[in-house]
């Protein structure tokens, strides 16, 4: 997944910072394209993006998908303009229910679309990277995107120097674009975040979402 832009509060003053807001706004267009990430629906409750790309590893999943190395998955990123912003305080109960309800309609707009497309019919598995603040919060993470189907599988460690490169380089982005929206809410745990890789099944995805009843009902 994408950065992640949910640091931003509901209530900002105009940007002092607006040319760096332009410079991360064409740098993650940019970005976008070079990967082939693309929105599958136009609703404005959806906050992920897609792109298709190429499983590093096998996986096996516990309903019993099954892909190899090589094998074509859908990869999420957040859809950052959509995300509901912050209020003020910080999290509160309505907020997570805004997200719990954006997640549902997201995975039931992914279904619809996928059930669309059938040259992507080989497509088993979804698949998405959360970046998250610290190691103990992974784990919070992981339960909240397990109550949507997701499974989640540990990374081979040590990771190869390239992609720490690259995290490092993406921890460099969400730092900048805190900076952007809301510098008061940079930390210097950005540096640090780590990431929470999560699986859903194109079997369970379908079973759970294709009716939109779990979107319906904010999930």
């Amino acid at each position: 997944m994408t950065v992640c832009d949910s640091a931003q509060r509901k209530s900002r003053a105009p940007h002092s910072r607006r040319w760096l807001v332009e410079v991360l706004s064409a740098f993650d267009l940019r970005q976008r394209r070079r990967q082939a990430v693309f929105e599958y629906t136009r609703s404005p409750a959806c906050i992920f993006r897609l792109d298709i790309t190429r499983a590093p590893r096998d996986l096996a999943l516990c309903d019993g998908t099954r892909i190899c190395a090589g094998d074509r998955v859908a990869r999420l990123h957040f859809w950052n303009e959509q995300i509901p912003p912050l209020p003020e305080d910080g999290a509160t109960i309505a907020w997570a229910r805004r997200m719990q309800r954006a997640i549902g309609v997201s995975l039931h707009e992914l279904s619809h679309y996928l059930a669309g497309r059938p040259d992507l019919a080989d497509v088993a598995i979804v698949c998405g990277l959360v970046p998250s603040g610290t190691k103990s919060q992974s784990g919070q993470i992981a339960r909240i995107m397990a109550y949507y189907g997701f499974e989640t599988i540990p990374e081979p460690h040590p990771l190869p120097l390239r992609e720490r490169l690259h995290r490092l380089g993406e921890n460099i982005l969400i730092s900048f674009i805190v900076l952007a929206h809301n510098a008061g809410a940079l930390r210097p745990d950005t540096l640090m975040r780590v990431r929470v890789p999560i699986y859903l099944s194109r079997r369970v995805l379908e079973s759970e979402f294709a009716a939109g009843e779990k979107a319906a009902l904010g999930a």
